[in-house]
């Protein structure tokens, strides 16, 4: 009796070592030929774009229109700031606008007043020139009078030495000798005056000139200011549009810890916008495992919150350096004993569109199973 229980005892027990053998060596063999084909990791974690809103004015906070874990659309309005000064500023610049406009104004009246008195300048130089043409030709027959009344003069007074003629006849070349040296002297008088006329005329047509040239001056000046003008008022609207912060893109607001009335900077980072509808996977596999890895290669994910659920991606890209080398503090094994340490490459995939469920629950930072099959 006690001989066929220590049978059926040890029969049981070479079964079950039998079933163990076999179900370890089956896994065994299943985890190798998975090991042939296949790289995992469960060093990786659900990434997306984290960006800061950030005010592009400094300003006292008038509104803030969302709250933590918020979801937004791309366009919709985070925070109002008080747009009382730059309201103001608008309203100067367009003012200054309108001051360059009155000053384009004045100067082309003056090019248009000083370009009709130019004509009638320009008429009146063209009629003393024509006079001192007139003067001169009169002024050259005076001469022509004075030499023949000189040579009678000069001929009558030989005569009357010689009695030849009567005294009434010498005093008449005489007075017509002496009116002809006056009336040449009129003529010159004449001629000077109306030369002085002319360089009057020359004057005025200059002084206009310089007019013109002075106003188109200005044009150019007004011009010049209402194009500074015009820089000014859309650089105060768009001042003023920076008032009114916007959703850069579709995501989840998170970090909400402001309230009206207080003062924040440009430049400084209010609150977080996540971009949850663009996520991928940063998977950090070992040095020793990237001998295989290749970008196109697709992945199996399941995310350790939802195990029941998978994810499939593809390997998008390979970083250019360890994750070691972007360290704040990186390791240089040149300034002491050097310890050989694995370095660890950070892989990024990206995620193909499946289950929309778990793509709406999975979050940045969590963490990630990775199998690429290689």
């Amino acid at each position: 009796m006690e001989n066929e229980k220590k049978k059926k005892i040890n029969s049981k027990f070479l079964i079950a070592l039998a079933a163990m053998l076999i179900i370890g060596g089956g896994y065994g063999f299943y985890v190798y030929n998975h090991g042939l084909h296949h790289e995992i990791t469960d060093d990786a974690q659900i990434e997306a774009k984290i960006s800061p809103v950030i005010p592009k004015v400094s300003g006292y906070i008038k509104e803030v229109l969302v709250k933590d874990n918020q979801w937004v659309k791309k366009g919709d309005t985070l925070l109002i700031l008080d747009d009382a000064e730059f309201l103001l500023k608008l309203q100067q610049a367009e003012a200054n606008e309108r001051i360059a406009n009155s000053q384009l104004k004045v100067a082309g009246a003056n090019v248009k007043s000083s370009g009709s008195v130019l004509p009638v300048s320009q008429a009146s130089a063209a009629s003393v020139q024509a006079n001192i043409a007139t003067a001169e030709a009169n002024i050259e027959a005076a001469k022509v009078t004075l030499w023949r009344a000189s040579n009678d003069y000069d001929r009558y007074a030989n005569l009357y030495k010689e009695k030849s003629v009567t005294k009434q006849q010498f005093e008449q070349a005489q007075a017509a000798k002496e009116t002809a040296e006056k009336q040449l002297q009129i003529l010159n008088d004449q001629r000077n005056a109306i030369i002085k006329q002319s360089n009057v005329a020359s004057s005025q047509i200059s002084n206009t000139k310089s007019q013109i040239d002075v106003a188109k001056s200005q044009i150019e000046v007004a011009n010049a200011n209402i194009s500074q003008a015009l820089n000014g008022v859309e650089n105060a609207k768009l001042q003023l549009s920076y008032t009114i912060i916007t959703a850069a893109e579709d995501g989840q607001i998170s970090k909400v810890n402001l309230q009206a009335g207080q003062l924040v900077q440009a430049g400084q980072a209010l609150f977080m916008l996540v971009g949850v509808q663009d996520q991928w996977v940063v998977a950090n596999f070992k040095e020793t495992q990237m001998n295989r890895i290749r970008e196109g290669q697709k992945v199996d994910l399941k995310v350790d919150a939802y195990p029941d659920s998978k994810l499939e991606g593809v390997v998008e890209s390979i970083a250019p350096a360890t994750g070691s080398k972007f360290a704040l503090l990186p390791p240089d094994n040149a300034s002491g004993n050097f310890v050989k340490t694995i370095q660890r490459m950070p892989v990024r995939i990206a995620l193909k569109a499946g289950d929309a469920e778990i793509r709406k629950l999975i979050r940045p930072g969590m963490n990630v199973e990775v199998d690429i099959n290689i």
